[in-house]
């Protein structure tokens, strides 16, 4: 009788041990999982500080909900979608995230690129991202229309067709309500002002929060 009392308290720490593992475990999972922001200008927070951009403010959001999800950004100014494509592979190595966030283009719309050329670079962005087990947002972009109406349309159409191709989260246009507010641009209009992070923000993420809501 005492041998199998003293084999019962056994078997109940070692089971309270492995759960308390487990859960552990499972928290650190949480506490390393990450989203990758690949963008340009508009998510490297041109002429103002980082902490000041709509990626600082997504992570401060997920902070204080406590999530457990760390936001890291690999934004450069005047990035292209190419120069996106030879960056991914070694990120996505570095920070195996569970999301990207993909917001390129507009400098190879800005710089008159061919349009199948944004496409290949899109698709492929995209493609490379899913192979490494994320799931992928992406932000289509849009250029001034004195671009012409052919390029403008197919440029729009680039972004839509590739998330329609690979089944990628297409999100609204980030630059939304903002682009066409004079008061919330730079003066070269191209770039939005601190006060127009906010919004950015807003345009992005509800998609955010229900992409995470379905992982």
């Amino acid at each position: 009788m005492i041998i199998q009392r003293f084999l019962y308290c056994r078997i109940r720490n070692s089971l309270a041990i492995g759960c308390l593992l487990l859960a552990l475990t499972g928290q650190a999972f949480a506490d390393e999982t990450k989203i990758l922001v690949l963008g340009d200008s508009i998510s490297a927070a041109y002429g103002m500080s980082l902490e000041q951009g709509w990626v600082a403010k997504l992570a401060v959001y997920l902070k204080e909900r406590d999530a457990g999800i760390q936001v890291v950004n690999a934004s450069i100014s005047g990035e292209t979608t190419a120069g996106g494509l030879r960056r991914l592979p070694l990120l996505l190595q570095e920070n195996q995230p569970s999301m990207v966030i993909i917001e390129l283009g507009a400098n190879d719309g800005l710089r008159g690129y061919p349009l199948n050329a944004l496409y290949d670079h899109l698709k492929g962005l995209v493609e490379m991202a899913q192979q490494a087990g994320a799931k992928v947002i992406l932000l289509p972009m849009e250029i001034p229309p004195n671009y012409g109406t052919r390029y403008t349309s197919g440029f729009r159409e680039s972004f839509r067709q590739v998330a329609l191709e690979t089944h990628c989260i297409l999100a609204p246009f980030i630059l939304d309500g903002v682009a066409t507010n004079p008061t919330l641009m730079q003066d070269d209009g191209i770039h939005p002002t601190v006060e127009a992070q906010p919004l950015l923000l807003d345009n992005v993420l509800p998609t955010v929060i229900a992409a995470l809501d379905k992982s």
